[in-house]
């Protein structure tokens, strides 16, 4: 019969060999699983930081500009060749005050749809709240279809292209979240509800990585421009670039692999830090916008 300190040496046994030959001990899957959700938490963290402030600028920017009939204002952007209100296009105007405050009801309520807490404790509020985010982005996509093709207001063909994949996206990822909830999927509903959380929010991730790309580069002693390669890039960037690094998170914790882990929390953890730069970068800028300044970089 085997004594207890026979398993204690055979589990130490165990162990020493599968360091010997790279397999993880028990302590290294421990760091690994921590460091990934811990690069999670630092990444939400960040996005709630950022997308409330985004919400505060739409709410006291276009919001109220609304409510007070002084839609001019919108046209501080003119000076970035940007001109959202046009007198007598009511249609055009309305399309797009739905399109910019949709965005800041999608930057506040897609942030507390992701809260676990809020899903534990008050479920009831989740669900009204996840029913208010569908209308809203399905508002958020048909608007940006009308801006983009029949208002013509994007810059060029690549961004209408870029702002019709997204919407597109945005349609197809709220159909399967709303699908995968009714079927009772609650893991894959919940995978859907971020892929849909990303793209809907794209405009911000757009805004934040051109700010991010302007202070990286000055930084690192290179000449921002936009001419770089970086503008077409980020046109579909600001919304593949957060769904590939959702699916490297999705895998990568659904998987044994320590380095597979290791390395998706290198990537969340880097790519939250430049987005962070972005959000510091464009916090002043809207101020600017809000407090009638000219614009400047």
């Amino acid at each position: 019969m085997k004594t207890t300190s026979d398993n204690i040496s055979l589990t130490s046994v165990d162990e020493s060999a599968g360091k010997s030959i790279g397999l993880p001990t028990k302590e290294n899957t421990k760091l690994a699983k921590n460091l990934l959700n811990y690069s999670a938490v630092f990444w939400f963290a960040a996005i709630l930081i950022g997308q409330w402030l985004f919400f505060y600028f739409i709410m006291a920017f276009y919001g109220f500009s609304v409510i007070n009939d002084n839609m001019e204002i919108w046209n501080r952007w003119e000076p970035l060749g940007n001109t959202p209100f046009k007198a007598g296009d009511f249609s055009g105007n309305l399309m797009f005050a739905t399109h910019a405050i949709g965005a800041g009801i999608v930057a506040f309520g897609g942030a507390l749809q992701l809260i676990p807490k809020v899903r534990t404790y008050a479920p009831r509020f989740h669900k009204i709240n996840g029913y208010v985010y569908l209308i809203t982005v399905f508002f958020l996509a048909i608007s940006g279809f009308y801006l983009s093709w029949v208002r013509k207001a994007s810059p060029d063909m690549l961004s209408t292209i870029g702002t019709s994949i997204n919407g597109v996206l945005i349609l197809t990822f709220a159909y399967l979240t709303v699908k995968t909830a009714r079927n009772r999927k609650i893991i894959d509903h919940r995978k859907w509800a971020i892929r849909l959380f990303l793209v809907s929010n794209a405009q911000w991730f757009l805004r934040v990585g051109v700010f991010s790309y302007f202070i990286s580069s000055s930084v690192l002693g290179a000449k921002p421009s936009f001419s770089s390669p970086f503008f077409p890039f980020w046109t579909f960037g600001c919304f593949l670039v957060p769904l590939a690094t959702a699916q490297l998170y999705f895998y990568a914790k659904e998987r044994q692999s320590t380095k597979l882990k290791y390395f998706a929390s290198g990537v969340l953890f880097s790519l939250t830090i430049l987005m962070l730069v972005g959000v510091i970068g464009l916090t002043p800028f809207l101020q600017q916008l809000l407090n009638g300044d000219p614009i400047s970089f």
